[in-house]
């Protein structure tokens, strides 16, 4: 059956024809209507419409709000050609139990998407102001010091040393499927140093887990993995302490949070591509404060588009009630025998991030099912 069109846009003649362009060079077809044929320039408004199986790649081109620069516009590099350089699985590490679980996780991603992947560890070494040594006394300390530093970061590289020796047991064993990968090692607050390779080398994902070696239940804010949640542009998969699974093919069921955003759809789409070699359902999921019926409605909706567009997809939808969020979703997730939550997590400023902590932030100290958070 042949695709209908919708209208995407409503914008100036010239931005139109400028959109018109970028989509071209995507190689999504865009026609112009409602144009004003004695003076075109001029038209106030004019309706650009796309197929709409094309809409959820021309809503994440339009997001960007980059379509207007001038490289974009000259069509010097289109997305398909940036995204031609083979992308990493990138697993921070940090030596404990659960490291493994996620270098488990990440060896069979890598190795079903033909990827590489990346081990980061990022240690903290303070810096000391050099002080003038007026006696001995002094003198000895700042050897001392200089002493403990050393010694840590030896200590880093045995742990690495010895983090590398077990995976390549696990590989020739076969519990590892055998991909390359490389170690790598950084000085700085964990955090951002992880954020800061992401950004440098936009990693496929990033596979971590939610407690580390020192981590406390009571330390929230300080979360490693709940700041690279917050502020990375990447898909991260956060892996909860007690979780049964141990790979992707594990997973048979995905809950998917949407609240009719239409970033969800670019979030959705991105999730199928990026997980297209792995075969699992998908249950629509709105966190409602009341019984409303249209949320049922859209939910359909959404349900009855997604299935036109993803046809081999075995979708269904729920509203789960937000007066109890973490107890009604677990509740929820336990019945419906959910292995993954997928999250979309938008950019928000400091105050929202400081005072109304997101869902995926709340969920990753409070569930035992891994959340995957899609940006």
């Amino acid at each position: 059956m042949e695709d209908k069109l919708v209208t995407l846009a409503i914008l100036t003649y010239a931005k139109a024809q400028i959109l018109k362009n970028v989509l071209e060079n995507e190689g999504i077809e865009a026609y112009i209507h409602n144009v004003n044929l004695i003076q075109p320039v001029i038209s106030s408004g004019v309706r650009l419409r796309i197929k709409e199986s094309d809409l959820p790649h021309a809503l994440q081109i339009i997001e960007s709000s980059a379509w207007l620069s001038e490289d974009i516009v000259k069509g010097k590099e289109s997305s398909s050609e940036k995204n031609k350089e083979k992308r990493k699985v990138l697993i921070p590490v940090d030596f404990s139990d659960y490291s493994l679980k996620a270098c488990q996780f990440g060896f069979s991603f890598a190795h079903t998407i033909n990827s590489e992947v990346v081990l980061l560890h990022a240690y903290f070494s303070p810096i000391y102001v050099p002080t003038i040594p007026y006696g001995t006394d002094n003198f000895n300390f700042q050897i001392e010091r200089e002493e403990s530093v050393k010694s840590m970061i030896e200590t880093v590289h045995k742990e690495l040393n010895k983090l590398s020796e077990t995976i390549k047991k696990k590989v020739e064993s076969g519990e590892f499927p055998n991909v390359k990968y490389t170690c790598i090692l950084r000085d700085g607050i964990p955090e951002e140093e992880i954020l800061r390779y992401a950004k440098e080398h936009n990693p496929q994902i990033i596979i971590m887990g939610t407690r580390g070696r020192s981590q406390k239940d009571i330390d929230l804010i300080g979360s490693v993995t709940a700041e690279v949640i917050e502020r990375s542009k990447s898909f991260v998969y956060a892996i909860p302490e007690h979780t049964a699974l141990k790979t992707f093919n594990d997973i048979k069921k995905v809950a998917f949070v949407t609240n009719f955003d239409q970033r969800d759809l670019i979030a959705f789409d991105s999730l199928i591509n990026a997980f297209k070699s792995f075969h699992f359902a998908v249950s629509f999921v709105h966190l409602s404060t009341d019984n409303d019926a249209w949320n049922e409605i859209k939910l359909a909706g959404i349900k009855d588009y997604f299935q036109e567009q993803y046809s081999q997809l075995e979708l269904h939808y729920n509203v789960v009630k937000e007066d109890n969020i973490l107890s009604n979703l677990d509740k929820y997730v336990k019945e419906e025998n959910i292995d993954v939550i997928c999250i979309t997590n938008y950019k928000r400023n400091i105050f929202a991030r400081l005072f109304n902590p997101s869902i995926a932030r709340k969920m990753i100290f409070h569930a035992d099912t891994p959340i995957l958070v899609i940006k």
